[in-house]
This record gives C-alpha cells, structure tokens and sequence, in this order.
C-alpha cells in the first residue's frame, strides 16, 4: 500500500503540471503519434511491392506491430531510463534518491513517468483490432487474459535488458551510449523474426530477445503453431531478464560512491 500511495503522488504532481503547460502535453502525444505512423507507413510501402514477407501476409505483419506497440508504450511510459547518467550520477541526484525510504529503482522511475506515451499502446489494440478483423481471427475466452500476460511479460523483457544496460551508469560516466544502439536493435522485433538470416534470429531469440516482445506472442493470436511454444515461452523470458536486471542493477548501486564534489 505505501508504494501504491507514492504511484498515487507522483501521478498527481504529473498531471499538476501537465496542466500547466497543456500544449507540451499534447505536442509530445502527437509526435509520438507521428512517430508510429511513420513506421506503419513503411510496412504498408513494403506490401505494395510484395504480397508476403518471409511468409507472413500484410495483415498479419500489421497484427505483430500492433502487439509490439502495445508493449513499448506501457514500458515507455513507466520505464523512462533514457538521461540516468547525466541527472543522477553526473548531477548527483542519485545521492538525494538513496537517503529516501522508497526503493531507488522504484523512485527514479516514478519521477520519469511518461502518461503520454500509453496512447502508443491504445492505438496498438486498435491496430490489432482491425487486422484481426481482417484476418477472420476468433475472439476467444483467453484472448484478453493472454494478452495482459503476454503484454506484461513483454514490459519485463524491456525492463530487464534497459535496466541491465542503465546499471553500467555505476561504473562509468558515460555508458549511455549503447542505450540509443539497444533501442535501434529493439526495433526489429516490429517484425517476423523468420525474415531475417539464422544468427539475427538467435540474437534476437536468445541474447537480445526483443523477439519476445513482438512477434513470438502475436503468433498466438494469429494461430501460427509453429510458435505456439515460443509466445507460451514469453513469461518465463520476462522473468528471467527482470530478475537479471534487477540484479545487475541492486549489484551496481553497491559499487555507487556519490557524486564527490
């Protein structure tokens, strides 16, 4: 309950002043907004050139980037690690944070919430609702149940691998720069992993599983058996890389000295 409470906080002192300056607020949706559409876009430029892409047809290749969208934008908008470095090792405001009750994990990304980015996942479910129309996909009794599970398993994978990378911040000054390449790399599983040559699927399956986030669990949904075991897979994946995050980053604030003078 104390934690809820502070979610509850810092949500109110968001929208206090969100309110303030309304038309940042809106300016960020829409760019985000924009920002999708640009990629969605691409894959509709790239089927007026193919019927199929390593298999999959147009709407099915739609399905899986409205389910990787889903996702992404629950974690942009409660995992926002992006400028670490700078304000809380380079700036000592992780000193402020630790001298705190709360867990310093949980702190910082409280004071990072990002609201806005949750209307990337809304427009996803819409995404996904009109290409399952289009596919004739049944609406089965697990289909809500399998994707809160799915979905959230995805936002461990994410949590896990960024928070991993953001622990490096405790051992140098300057990490940050492999945050922008993993973000890069994240986006290939927009789409089928079958497209890409045998040791990008393994990166992508094993090492780096942005797989997981995108298109193993839309399989389910699209009835493609022969990843039926990869989607069941996706909890499991999430939990491990959420408790390997959580452990590299609980390791990493042990070695934290403070920002000196």
């Amino acid at each position: 309950m104390y934690y809820f409470g502070l979610i509850n906080e810092y949500l109110k002192n968001y929208i206090k002043s969100r309110l303030t300056y309304r038309a940042d607020f809106w300016v960020e949706v829409v760019s985000d907004l924009l920002f999708q559409a640009t990629n969605f876009i691409f894959i509709l430029v790239i089927f007026m050139h193919t019927d199929s892409l390593g298999g999959w047809n147009q709407n099915e290749v739609v399905f899986v980037y409205g389910f990787f969208m889903v996702p992404f934008g629950i974690f942009s908008c409660f995992v926002n690690l992006w400028g670490f470095s700078e304000r809380y090792i380079t700036k000592g405001e992780m000193d402020r944070v630790l001298t705190r009750p709360a867990h310093n994990l949980f702190q910082i990304l409280l004071e990072n919430i990002d609201p806005p980015s949750l209307f990337g996942s809304l427009i996803g479910l819409v995404i996904m609702g009109i290409s399952g129309a289009n596919l004739g996909l049944p609406f089965e009794w697990w289909t809500i149940p399998a994707l809160i599970v799915l979905s959230l398993s995805a936002v461990a994978i994410y949590t896990g691998i960024y928070t991993t990378l953001t622990s490096l911040s405790f051992y140098s000054d300057a990490p940050t720069g492999i945050l922008p390449l993993m973000y890069n790399i994240q986006t290939y599983g927009r789409y089928p992993v079958t497209i890409y040559n045998r040791a990008i699927q393994v990166l992508l399956t094993w090492v780096i599983p942005f797989a997981f986030v995108g298109v193993y669990p839309a399989a389910l949904f699209l009835q493609r058996d022969e990843m039926k075991g990869m989607a069941l897979l996706t909890p499991a994946v999430g939990a491990v890389f959420l408790a390997i995050g959580l452990l590299a980053w609980n390791y990493g604030v042990k070695r934290y000295k403070g920002a000196g003078s």
